[in-house]
């Protein structure tokens, strides 16, 4: 690839072993060069900017997990070596909790999924989307998504979560591509938050495996429509957006697709997250699929569930 050393072959080459190299063999300083100097980082949190915050971050969380292991499942890309690459990096991670944001050390191995989406160029990454199941995280240490966002309020951390009101414009503007596994995937998420749940039944494979946030791990249309549903009638009119889409076709693989996308709006149905509190929300989402002969087979949908009970408390009197 122009611009990139000669060790890799191609972009999921790239982003595989640069991801092994820094969190299992400990390359900390190895961000030095694969992280641009102003590089910039939102995740559902919060923003960082700057290698050194990067490598502060990634020091942190190898100490509360420091067997972590990362398991890339798949990367989903677009772009060109001209223009840079967009990689959609669906890991697997597990870990030991030894303590640290999520609390004492519970010696509890945990076993949790994060989606990377990262801007590549000349060898070093630019501009990062990051959103790591923290609540399957919390779930598996004995807390429920919104304990842990209660416990992290009352042990000061009492900034609001990433809004785009607080968003910062980076390197990246591109939306991906146009291709036709994409267009698809688009089109059902478009349809289900039109509050279409038809949909389903239609356009995912009887059998599908679906895996959602708080590490819930399920098959068939109706754990499908469960969760969206759910999702969608705890903020009835949030604007939902696609953010970023791929699709991709590639030897050996079902035809994929990875849309980053969000909702705005506010906290005022019944649904996922409880009774409404007419709380202001954000929230920054990811969907991998997979596509079979019948239909939508596998799906990963991500987003921050403690980030999402965070504003909720922070803007209510349940803090």
């Amino acid at each position: 690839m122009k611009g990139f050393d000669p060790q890799y072959t191609d972009l999921p080459d790239y982003i595989l072993k640069c991801t092994r190299m820094i969190w299992e063999g400990r390359g900390i300083s190895e961000l030095d060069w694969h992280y641009g100097d102003n590089l910039l980082v939102r995740t559902p949190a919060g923003i960082s900017r700057g290698n050194a915050a990067g490598k502060a971050n990634t020091i942190a969380t190898l100490a509360e997990f420091p067997d972590r292991q990362l398991l890339g499942e798949d990367v989903i890309w677009s772009g060109d070596e001209d223009t840079g690459f967009l990689s959609s990096h669906r890991i697997l991670s597990t870990a030991t909790h030894q303590g640290g944001a999520f609390g004492p050390a519970t010696g509890i191995t945990c076993t949790f999924r994060t989606i990377a989406d990262t801007f590549c160029k000349d060898n070093r990454v630019w501009d990062e989307w990051l959103i790591r199941d923290n609540a399957a995280i919390a779930v598996q240490l004995g807390q429920s998504p919104r304990e842990a966002a209660h416990a992290a309020i009352l042990a000061g951390d009492t900034k609001m979560p990433l809004t785009p009101d607080t968003d910062i414009e980076g390197p990246y503007n591109g939306r991906g591509n146009t291709n036709e596994w994409g267009e698809r995937h688009a089109d059902v998420l478009r349809s289900i938050m039109a509050a279409d749940f038809s949909v389903i039944p239609k356009h995912y494979d009887r059998a599908c495996h679906v895996s959602f946030p708080c590490r819930q791990e399920n098959y068939g249309h109706e754990a499908a429509t469960e969760f969206w549903l759910g999702l969608r009638s705890a903020f009835p009119s949030a604007n939902f957006t696609v953010e970023h889409q791929i699709g991709r076709v590639d030897p050996m693989m079902s035809p994929r697709s990875a849309i980053r996308w969000s909702l705005t709006g506010t906290h005022e149905g019944w649904g996922r997250f409880g009774s409404p509190t007419g709380a202001p929300i954000h929230i920054m989402g990811v969907s991998h699929v997979e596509f079979g002969p019948w239909g939508i087979r596998r799906e990963f949908t991500l987003f921050d569930e403690i980030a999402i009970w965070k504003q909720i408390l922070l803007q209510t009197q349940h803090a």
